[in-house]
């Protein structure tokens, strides 16, 4: 049975993250996600991978930590999940403190989903170079896997670099929480294999659903167990036909996207994903 969640851009002029958390926990849906942008540059060429102006609720997102903190403080049985953790532009041993205190916190319910971004000059704010982004998004991921895991972790890479150390919490999860590659190119998929536990492409993205025979083949030229991947669509089409075809396809997570609106407008919407989750189930 495929989990059905929703995901949010959550943001100072939209329903606040409790109130949205305790009702989409009350309608019995499986998950809530959020987006993360630190900022938008006034001066930016990057363009908008979804076409036309970038929406405003790009710069007016809360911290998604501390908006999953405080879904996680009142409610006990949705996981949360970010769609994507933008890893490229954190610093590795804060971030895998911030996920495995939140993971304590949550009691074991937080997903990660990761990525590196398509603002370029977003990420040179944060000192980093948009052709050597996926390169420092693995060392950072297999470095918080150490933090993660290890007693005493250490890690040395070309962008990552550190002497063992002590950090505490590690995540209630077993080696961390559950890491899916939020991107669909060529190379997606041999970084999914290496170091995520799923993958997570976007609903309206073209031909995105052949994804899962291309992964299937790289788990196998890598020796690696496919059904042990999740496999999630964000901003899946909120359609029953359409959702019933990409369960059956092999998807294993849904997750309807939502507008960065007040409260009258979203919990309507709410319950029509509700009603639509029922029928799925």
């Amino acid at each position: 049975m495929a989990h059905i969640g929703v995901s949010i851009f959550p943001t100072d002029y939209s329903i606040q993250p409790i109130e949205l958390a305790e009702a989409v926990e009350e309608r019995g849906l499986d998950s809530l996600f959020v987006c993360e942008h630190t900022h938008i540059p006034v001066s930016r060429q990057s363009p908008w991978p979804g076409g036309g102006d970038l929406p405003k609720e790009y710069w007016h997102t809360h911290d998604p930590f501390v908006a999953l903190a405080a879904a996680a403080a009142v409610t006990s049985r949705i996981q949360l999940g970010m769609g994507i953790c933008l890893v490229v532009e954190r610093d590795p041993i804060q971030l895998a403190k911030e996920v495995a205190s939140l993971d304590v916190i949550s009691e074991g319910r937080l997903i990660l989903g990761i990525g590196a971004g398509w603002n370029a000059e977003e990420m040179a704010n944060h000192g980093v170079e948009f052709n050597t982004r996926w390169k420092v998004v693995r060392e950072k991921v297999l470095a918080m896997r150490e933090i993660w895991t290890q007693e005493e972790p250490e890690f040395h890479g070309e962008y990552v670099d550190f002497d063992p150390i002590w950090s505490y919490p590690k995540p209630k999860q077993a080696d961390g929480p559950p890491l899916w590659m939020g991107a669909q190119s060529k190379w997606a998929f041999p970084r999914a294999v290496e170091y995520c536990d799923g993958w997570m492409p976007i609903g309206f993205m073209p031909g995105f659903e052949d994804g899962l025979d291309t992964l299937r083949h790289e788990c196998e030229q890598s020796g690696k167990n496919y059904q042990r991947f999740d496999k999630a669509v964000f901003a899946a089409p909120a359609d029953e036909a359409a959702s019933s075809a990409l369960i059956e396809r092999g998807f294993t997570h849904l997750i309807y996207p939502m507008p960065s609106e007040s409260s009258d407008q979203i919990l309507p919407i709410l319950d029509q994903y509700a009603e639509l989750a029922n029928k799925l189930h």
